[in-house]
């Protein structure tokens, strides 16, 4: 059943954490999700969680540990003993995980947590991992998968996949390697199973595994991971030696982490932040497209008081200002998310830039054509007594959606290209920019269809 938290049971576990009942405590978490209790430990301060982390089990721990948000854990485990973190956790934790956890520690804190690992090559496994950047394939992938030699029989294999896979939760390929340890396919188990126990393994695998060089950005992984509908992937280093395995649980948080980076980086949001981060944090990741979207309005307020003879003698005009500039800014939005989603997705293809901004402008012809009918008929029939207003108000939405849908598809497109994050086209950026041209467009093409009529 679905845990929902409550404030009335967040008021009862403090209440027992303060009488340091640790069985009443036990039993208020027992057989919760480890996500549920890290949304509790979100709910507590760092003592209080830390009284009931120490009285769950290390498997539950650890997992509970890898749930929390990563300040969260930091500040957490910075409250801990380094060897709590060990006993209690390291070794409940695939490498991948444990390398994740304590890599954002101060580098003394990380050798004495080492340190306390008693199984050697645990600790060289999170060692070697710790070296690579956590945006790469090499910082996502875990040290934890089955390999087997090609010269070896199925016998062989079977008694070594059941030593391997003692530490290894899920098994979904069978990695088959040379003498020097480079990767050269995979071997269903299935096969294993049904072929002979004297069969060799170079005769029944499947060579030409797909894989990834441990510089691999994570991102790339996981739209290879997406693409191919994959479940593990084989990482290996600059001359094919297999280093490790990737599994869709890793692949999930990066694709998550990419979308949430890239709403709030289109919401205006200039780094990652939390609910629950600090007001200097979240003003400061707010502040500067605050500053850019004042700068625009400035620029938008200059526009009018360039034009302001033509509204001072037709006053009505300044009516449509909204209009116009919430038009150009929703069609500018719609042009470049699409573009982005694209290029986020890896689903645009092979087409041309011409190509797209063709079919986006034939798109922006027939949305502009409506739209503008539409008003016109508007003003025609129910509001505007003066055509001079109609048609003026009708040219330049047209004209304005056009232009909108144009740089909505070009910018993300050239920021791509100049390795920017297009996701910066989007939000603010485009509705500013819109904004600020829109009426430009519409207070040029008002005053010469007044002065026309």
């Amino acid at each position: 059943m679905q845990f929902e938290l409550t404030r009335e049971y967040i008021d009862d576990l403090k209440l027992i954490i303060e009488e340091q009942n640790e069985a009443e405590a036990i039993a208020l978490m027992d057989e919760l999700h480890p996500a549920d209790i890290a949304e509790i430990y979100d709910e507590l301060g760092i003592e209080e969680a830390k009284f009931l982390y120490l009285l769950l089990d290390g498997d539950i721990a650890a997992d509970v540990l890898a749930e929390l948000e990563d300040d969260d854990r930091d500040r957490f485990l910075k409250a801990l003993p380094v060897e709590v973190i060990a006993k209690k956790f390291i070794d409940h934790m695939d490498s991948d995980d444990a390398a994740d956890l304590i890599g954002g520690l101060s580098d003394d804190k990380q050798e004495e947590i080492l340190s306390q690992i008693e199984d050697v090559e645990t600790a060289g496994d999170i060692v070697d991992l710790l070296h690579y950047d956590e945006d790469t394939a090499g910082g996502l992938m875990g040290k934890e998968l089955v390999i087997v030699n090609e010269n070896w029989t199925v016998l062989t294999c079977l008694r070594e996949l059941s030593r391997q896979a003692e530490d290894i939760d899920e098994i979904y390929y069978v990695y088959v390697v040379d003498d020097d340890n480079k990767l050269i396919g995979t071997l269903s188990l299935k096969k294993m199973i049904l072929s002979p126990t004297s069969a060799k393994i170079i005769n029944i695998f499947e060579p030409d595994a797909m894989s990834v060089h441990t510089d691999e950005p994570a991102e790339e992984v996981s739209l290879i991971m997406e693409k191919y509908d994959l479940v593990a992937l084989p990482v290996v280093d600059s001359i094919g030696r297999l280093m490790g395995r990737i599994t869709i649980d890793d692949v999930v948080d990066v694709i998550r982490d990419e979308a949430e980076k890239d709403y709030q980086m289109a919401s205006g949001i200039s780094e990652d932040i939390e609910a629950n981060d600090s007001i200097w944090l979240q003003t400061r990741a707010r502040l500067p497209w605050l500053l850019i979207g004042l700068a625009g309005g400035i620029l938008a307020a200059m526009v009018i008081s360039i034009h302001e003879n033509g509204l001072a003698d037709n006053a009505k005009l300044a009516f449509f200002i909204p209009l116009i500039t919430a038009m150009a800014g929703n069609v500018g939005v719609q042009s470049s998310a699409i573009i982005v989603q694209g290029i986020a997705s890896n689903s645009l293809g092979i087409e041309s830039t011409f190509s797209r901004l063709m079919r986006e402008l034939g798109g922006a012809i027939i949305n502009g054509l409506t739209c503008s009918s539409l008003l016109f008929l508007c003003n025609y029939f129910f509001y505007a007594d003066s055509f001079a207003l109609t048609i003026s108000v009708s040219v330049a939405l047209f004209a304005v959606i056009i232009f909108a849908a144009i740089a909505g598809t070009l910018i993300p497109l050239m920021l791509n290209r100049m390795k920017i994050d297009p996701a910066l086209a989007t939000g603010p950026f485009i509705t500013t920019l819109n904004d600020i041209v829109g009426l430009l467009i519409y207070l040029a093409i008002g005053v010469y269809f007044y002065s026309a009529f």
